[in-house]
């Protein structure tokens, strides 16, 4: 009886139901030419780059220009350009301790105690989309003008801007982070360590946020992304951070400015692939064990 049960067991199973379908040959050229499209796009510029900044003094004799590291040297023999690095990594590194202090415990709070309200902090987090930089700054420079005037060296840092760059990073990072709220149950797990006797604390920090790492995790490479591009309130405030640097750097030394816009090119690329690369993912061990049968 268990051979013949094999047996129609065998009969009964579809024709390649072991094997992989192939995508059609046009499918597989169409995505092949995107993938070089796309590829392109983001390296040719980037090799462009990499070519002017490595220039070296024109020679006559041979009508070309050879190749030196010299600009990628000097970076550091600017005074104002390395502290508008400086500036630009502490606003960074402030805006996203900012944001998820603001962001992580008043979105689970809405998710378990208020879930009504969701609809209100998501418009008020998408609303800085809605309002043009530049109207940004015209309501907000006599604050920092005030700020100047009363606060002495602190409010003339240009660290200040960490108010208004949690503002602008609002809503690219809630996304992130609902995005990781909604692929878990957070009631659950709220109540779950609460009836363990958890404070709402310990709840947040030691059970919900180990979940959303991966959100957190993007909400954060996002918000360091846009602040280390940010030049508009910075350039209209007069705050030196590296973006107003490299643009008033350009009219000086072109090569200079170039190679640190590359430099920072492809440190936000390396940010991208090294959290890519440790953000939590699914268990390939595990994912394969369930899709095996039984």
């Amino acid at each position: 009886m268990g051979a013949l049960s094999e047996k129609n067991a065998l009969i009964e199973r579809p024709r390649g139901a072991g094997k992989r379908r192939r995508a059609p040959a046009g499918q597989r050229v169409a995505r092949l030419a995107i993938l070089v499209l796309v590829l392109g796009y983001l390296v040719v510029p980037l090799l462009a780059m990499l070519e002017f900044s490595t220039r070296g003094d024109l020679d006559k004799a041979t009508n070309t220009f050879p190749r030196s590291l010299q600009a990628f040297a000097a970076i550091f023999t600017y005074p104002n350009l390395v502290d508008g690095i400086l500036a630009s990594l502490q606003i960074a590194a402030l805006t996203v301790f900012g944001m998820l202090l603001l962001l992580v415990p008043t979105m689970v709070w809405t998710v378990v105690r208020v879930p009504r309200m969701r609809r209100v902090i998501e418009f008020l987090c998408l609303l800085p989309l809605a309002i043009p930089a530049i109207v940004i700054v015209v309501g907000i420079a006599p604050v920092y003008q005030w700020m100047g005037q009363h606060l002495g060296s602190i409010g003339g840092s240009p660290l200040t801007l960490t108010f208004i760059s949690i503002i602008l990073v609002l809503p690219y990072s809630y996304r992130a982070i609902d995005a990781s709220l909604r692929s878990i149950d957070v009631a659950t797990l709220a109540d779950a360590a609460r009836s363990l006797g958890a404070g709402w604390p310990r709840t947040i920090f030691q059970v919900i946020v180990p979940n959303i790492r991966g959100g957190i995790l993007s909400a954060s490479v996002l918000a360091i992304a846009l602040v280390l591009g940010e030049f508009t309130i910075s350039n209209l405030l007069s705050f030196s951070t590296v973006q107003v640097v490299i643009y008033l750097l350009g009219k000086r030394d072109p090569y200079v400015s170039v190679a640190v816009s590359l430099v920072a090119l492809v440190f936000a690329f390396v940010l991208l692939f090294v959290i890519s690369r440790f953000a939590p993912g699914a268990d390939t061990s595990t994912q394969r064990a369930a899709e095996e049968p039984a």
